[in-house]
């Protein structure tokens, strides 16, 4: 396992000031906006405003902190109250923030479309095995991304003699999704399966 401390991380302020953005991980390790293939991140929205767009890329949204918030993605209002809770919209849509009640903290998942995939579910309170689960075609490399929201998580490899991996409010690990492990949270863990396709059309002269 891959731990990433939340301590770690630096902040990126936007560029209409509404909020800053902290990446948790992306592949390829440091790719821009243009050449991710998948992207994880915490968001700390401080007042309404409009989504950059992102053309190609598929997102998922879910409120980590906070009272919730309001989309209009291409003119249909989403409102997304408490927290925890997955939102799936595209990249490209004309999307509008608006806060319910105050800031927020948002996890947000971006892939590219036809490179990547991803799976966003939150585990609260609970004891929960993480099988292993193989790509489901040659040159495909999935991954597993565990995020602690709140309270504490641990992780235990299957049939690992090292200790168990504790994660504290926003720490994360990267582990194979080949290799089963177990989670407990007393609070609320994100957990992300990332799945990168083989890339085609290489020449081969």
């Amino acid at each position: 396992m891959r731990v990433l401390r939340a301590a770690g991380r630096t902040a990126s302020a936007w560029s209409n000031g509404g909020g800053v953005t902290r990446e948790i991980a992306a592949a390829p390790p440091g790719a821009g906006w243009d050449a991710f293939d998948w992207r994880v991140s915490l968001a700390e929205v401080g007042r309404d405003g409009p989504y950059s767009a992102l053309p190609g890329v598929d997102r998922v949204l879910m409120v980590a902190e906070g009272a919730g918030l309001e989309l209009t993605v291409d003119g249909t209002r989403h409102v997304l109250p408490g927290r925890h809770r997955p939102f799936a919209f595209p990249g490209e849509a004309v999307t509008d923030c608006r806060l319910l009640d105050g800031p927020v903290v948002n996890f947000n998942v971006m892939v590219r479309r036809g490179r990547s995939t991803a799976t966003v579910e939150p585990a609260r309170e609970q004891h929960l095995a993480l099988p292993a689960t193989a790509p489901r075609e040659p040159g495909e490399e999935r991954t597993r991304l565990v995020v602690a929201l709140s309270g504490r998580t641990t992780l235990d490899g299957h049939g690992s003699a090292a200790p168990a991996l504790s994660l504290e409010r926003h720490d994360a690990a990267l582990l194979p999704a080949d290799t089963g492990a177990a989670l407990h949270t007393d609070g609320v863990a994100a957990v992300v399966t990332l799945t990168v396709r083989a890339a085609t059309g290489a020449r081969t002269d």
